[in-house]
């Protein structure tokens, strides 16, 4: 995997009823695409008409649009309500700006999910996540993620091994050479071909850039051609799958730093408390010696 140099993550602050979240305005997201979302609800009302039986007819008819995707707050709403324990600040402010891209992205007229989208997400997910205190915490916030997004964790799951022990199977060749064969997850990949290509709905992230980047890791093509050649069979632009990659790379270095900070604190004020104990237990232990020779006297 890449190799990870910093990272300031401001503070975040949880209680039951409120959670306030800090995310730098400088920092560069992940999944920072630009993007818009228009809400336009019209009413549209025929004229009034007369007719000789002098009755009155009003038609009045609303054209709001069924197809309006849920506001960013109300995605992240359901994220809070479904995991409402607190998240170390480190965790929570890149969990937090990871959401809101993922909400812009995930209801976008293009979006369709797939195969190497899930891999690319479950391998930022994972490496977010390392080192977090509990396993189960770190499970339970991922199904608590993808739910608030309304689509299957365990899909994605899925998915992504899937594609996982395949690509352990494949080297440089078999893997740029998916369209000449079958399988689950070679007709994955035609499928993606064959809609980024422009005969479907396709829509490029940079999750999707990191699942590239998995398939060529786990299947030992280190030799950058391939890549190329890989974007090339799935009609994918190269130029952006760079590009998004070393935006991963870059993030993954910040939070490996980050991530050292916050051990060091962690150790200093521990050994702080340590050093404020030592005096108490001297005394606790003098008063305890003091009372045992009183006692011994009487």
């Amino acid at each position: 995997m890449a190799t990870v140099a910093s990272l300031s993550f401001c503070g975040v602050t949880q209680s039951p009823t409120e959670r306030k979240i800090c995310i730098p305005s400088s920092s560069r997201s992940i999944l920072s695409d630009s993007y818009s979302i228009r809400v336009r609800t019209s009413f549209s009302f025929n004229p009034i008409s007369f007719r000789a039986s002098n009755r009155l007819v009003v038609h009045c008819m609303s054209t709001e649009s069924s197809d309006i995707p849920p506001p960013v707050s109300e995605t992240k709403l359901k994220f809070l309500n479904a995991y409402k324990r607190p998240i170390p600040s480190i965790y929570n402010t890149v969990l937090q700006e990871l959401i809101v891209q993922q909400h812009l992205m995930k209801y976008k007229k293009t979006y369709r999910y797939d195969a190497v989208f899930a891999l690319g997400f479950v391998t930022v997910y994972d490496q977010l996540m390392d080192g977090y205190p509990s396993e189960d915490d770190r499970e339970a916030i991922f199904q608590a993620y993808v739910k608030a997004l309304n689509e299957d964790p365990q899909q994605y799951r899925d998915d992504a091994q899937k594609l996982e022990t395949w690509a352990r199977a494949q080297n440089a060749s078999s893997l740029i050479d998916f369209s000449s064969k079958t399988g689950e997850v070679e007709d994955m990949l035609k499928d993606i071909a064959e809609r980024a290509g422009g005969n479907g709905s396709f829509s490029y992230s940079r999750f999707f850039a990191v699942g590239l980047f998995r398939l060529l890791e786990l299947s030992n093509a280190t030799d950058p051609t391939i890549l190329e050649k890989l974007c090339a069979a799935l009609n994918i632009n190269k130029k952006s799958v760079d590009r998004d990659l070393d935006v991963y790379r870059n993030l993954l270095s910040k939070l490996v730093q980050a991530k050292e900070l916050l051990k060091e604190y962690v150790e200093r004020e521990k050994k702080k408390r340590e050093e404020r104990t030592e005096p108490r237990k001297a005394n606790e232990a003098v008063k305890s010696c003091l009372a045992e020779n009183l006692y011994t006297r009487m």
